[in-house]
């Protein structure tokens, strides 16, 4: 079965990445704990949110989330885990900015790209959030579609240190590390902060679509989940949401890498003078 996953022709991920999530994911505890815990987690978050939003204070603890999760990374989450999710970070980083290049939104590219596991703190996991907003705000008007020469720069990865050095208690699997990690996020975070953070997800379609376009490629249109990012909700599972998040930024990500190595340099690509309207074509064009 593993075997299978690395090798899926219609997997677009690297045979080395899609060997790194295969090995976190049969790890013992995504066997074991993840099962138990997966609900627990849901449930919790669920009774913290609630709580907070019955307290007429709204008041955050960003230095302090910032603080246990760095703390718990260090000490229960396995090496290969934080690299998965440090790489996150980075990848969603790098399909942004493709946006901002290839595109009139008059922005500035995302700055956003840790490299270890200091550079998840400082507020970095609210800010990756926040950035999907800027960016499909920045949007706003703009007519979405090919352009003379798409811009494919700012696609690499940089080398990530995960700290596989460090003493772990445990070396806990990235679900399973999720649902853990949900926790303080609920806690720390106003109930409106952690409804923003969670709906930011909702809007994985709509990156889809919009890579699609840029790069007039109907592979990024497979992904899509059909959720709807126009309805705000906050009930939903988040550490599977969150994962789901990740694979797909993934796929994109490696899609557009195989773009542009089939069109020449890394750097720029030309393309055919063909303009087509954001959303414009129809189902049996796609």
């Amino acid at each position: 079965m593993w075997d299978a996953m690395v090798a899926d022709p219609a997997m677009p991920l690297e045979p080395g990445v899609a060997r790194m999530v295969t090995d976190d994911q049969q790890q013992w505890t995504r066997t074991w704990i993840y099962p138990v815990l997966r609900p627990v987690s849901r449930v919790l978050a669920l009774v913290i949110v609630a709580l907070k939003r019955l307290t007429p204070v709204r008041w955050t603890a960003h230095r302090l989330m910032d603080r246990l999760c760095l703390w718990f990374l260090r000490r229960f989450v396995s090496p290969l885990a934080v690299e998965l999710l440090i790489r996150h970070f980075v990848i969603e980083t790098n399909l942004l900015n493709f946006i901002v290049r290839n595109t009139d939104t008059g922005i500035e590219p995302v700055s956003l790209r840790p490299v270890n596991l200091a550079g998840l703190g400082d507020r970095a996991v609210i800010e990756h959030d926040i950035n999907v907003y800027e960016v499909l705000i920045a949007l706003d008007g703009n007519r979405i579609g090919r352009p003379q020469t798409i811009d494919f720069s700012g696609l690499d990865m940089p080398e990530l240190d995960p700290e596989p050095y460090r003493f772990r208690l445990m070396r806990l699997d990235i679900q399973t590390a999720l649902c853990l990690m949900n926790l303080p996020f609920a806690a720390c975070l106003t109930p409106d902060e952690y409804r923003r953070a969670v709906h930011s997800m909702r809007f994985d379609d709509s990156i889809l679509a919009i890579l699609s376009e840029i790069t007039g490629d109907p592979t990024f249109l497979r992904w899509c989940s059909g959720d709807l990012a126009i309805r705000a909700d906050s009930n939903t599972d988040v550490p599977h949401a969150v994962y789901r998040h990740a694979v797909v930024c993934e796929y994109a990500h490696a899609q557009l890498v195989r773009i542009a190595a089939r069109g020449g340099p890394l750097t720029v690509c030309p393309v055919p003078d063909i303009d087509v309207p954001f959303m414009s074509r129809t189902r049996q064009e796609r």
